[in-house]
């Protein structure tokens, strides 16, 4: 009887899967409707597999897919990165944006561009990654210093004022630059337009390959999730696998950062989401995290715009969805320990 149970919980969660993934190009479709000027859909399967150089053919291959595109793979990394983070400290309050890895990012990126002069993606895609890297170990090591160790609360409080204390300085920078202000203005709020398609394709293969070792670890990233005693228990090499986890947040948060800007939120909000469906098992929260990540980041900056007709930056839109979910997360650990 358990055995039957068991099928059925697994049967269940892939049809879960595989109904969220088949959501995604849907999802994908009715976003590119959404614009100053209503394209249907036939109009958009036609540039996308025949393209006849019309007005609308270029509006939707050079604007509004690319968009979309971008929303995909940014909302699939952050969501996969929050994963992995909460896995592997035991803190369901992290995520990229929360201990200071998108600030780094951001912060690097901005320093690039205002004293190196450095424009082009791919080199702004690696600056990312190692201002998400610096960010990340100054993270942990403000959270470690004292008694008890790097503690989840320890953890969230350091990335707290990592974040206020780099966002600070980039925006000093921007104000005193007004050069690169001028841009980086939309891309420092989490801004998914005015991305070419060549940019999207040029960053997007780190994004995938940070997926890819995502799901290839994820039975290793559940072990860890256990707790280190256990993990040591089983033969898992604890401090090799933190260091994998670690380098494939910072490929996934850093590439992520390089395209979109700093968006908070998405990580946070997504695993737990995934979470309450699946339970606490990351070899199914991981997998989930990718299309529901990309759905939300797709929907969290086309719904706005066709309600209000507003074209606010995703990084807006995601603060006003994840701002709740971070207080009622933060309210029920605290009247769980009281």
């Amino acid at each position: 009887m358990r055995r039957r149970l068991f099928h059925l919980t697994a049967a269940r969660r892939s049809a879960g899967l595989a109904a969220a993934l088949a959501a995604v190009p849907l999802v994908a479709l009715w976003a590119m409707t959404v614009g100053s000027s209503a394209i249907p859909a036939s109009d958009i399967l036609d540039a996308v597999f025949g393209y006849a150089g019309t007005r609308n053919h270029i509006v939707i291959l050079d604007v509004r897919l690319p968009r979309v595109l971008a929303g995909l793979v940014v909302g699939a990394q952050l969501a996969v990165a929050g994963a992995i983070m909460q896995a592997v400290t035991g803190n369901p309050l992290a995520s990229p944006g929360l201990l200071g890895i998108n600030a780094g990012a951001a912060f690097a990126v901005v320093c690039a561009i205002a004293i190196a002069g450095i424009d082009g993606m791919t080199a702004l895609t690696w600056v990312a990654f190692a201002g998400a890297g610096a960010a990340a170990g100054c993270v942990y090591l403000l959270g470690s210093l004292g008694p008890g160790g790097a503690r989840p609360l320890k953890l969230v409080l350091a990335g707290v004022v990592l974040t206020a204390f780099l966002g600070s300085l980039t925006a000093t920078i921007l104000l005193l630059d007004h050069r690169t202000l001028d841009d980086v203005r939309m891309w420092s709020a989490g801004m998914l337009g005015g991305r070419p398609l060549s940019t999207v394709a040029s960053v997007a293969p780190y994004g995938l390959a940070g997926l890819a070792a995502a799901l290839v670890t994820s039975r290793h990233i559940m072990t860890l999730s256990l707790g280190p005693d256990i993990a040591r228990s089983v033969g898992l090499h604890t401090g090799l696998w933190r260091l994998v986890a670690a380098a494939v947040v910072l490929l996934l948060a850093g590439s992520a950062v390089a395209l979109a800007g700093p968006i908070g939120f998405v990580g946070l909000v997504v695993p737990h989401l995934v979470r309450g469906v699946v339970g606490s098992d990351y070899r199914w929260i991981i997998p989930y995290s990718i299309p529901v990540g990309a759905l939300l980041v797709v929907v969290a900056d086309t719904a706005f715009r066709q309600m209000a007709g507003l074209d606010l930056p995703v990084g807006v839109t995601m603060a006003l969805i994840g701002a709740p979910v971070f207080i009622t997360v933060a309210r029920r650990r605290t009247l769980a320990r009281a």
